[in-house]
């Protein structure tokens, strides 16, 4: 699957490698109990904005481990 900035959260954790490289940029949603309740309805993109990440980087990571 190709991880684009319209992707979930819920769709990009269903990769157990994409959850270490989520944690590695410290990406808060994963911790959050509310985020918990709407993984089915975040954005890749909404999430980098809402916390200033470089989605670009982020993309390029998850869509490495996707190709193995």
């Amino acid at each position: 699957m190709k991880v684009t900035g319209k992707t979930t959260l819920a769709e990009i954790l269903n990769e157990p490698a994409a959850r270490e490289i989520l944690e590695k940029h410290n990406l808060p949603c994963l911790t959050c109990p509310f985020a918990k309740q709407e993984m089915e309805s975040l954005r890749l993109d909404d999430i980098c904005k809402m916390y200033n990440m470089d989605i670009v980087k982020i993309l390029k990571e998850l869509n490495k481990i996707n190709k193995k």
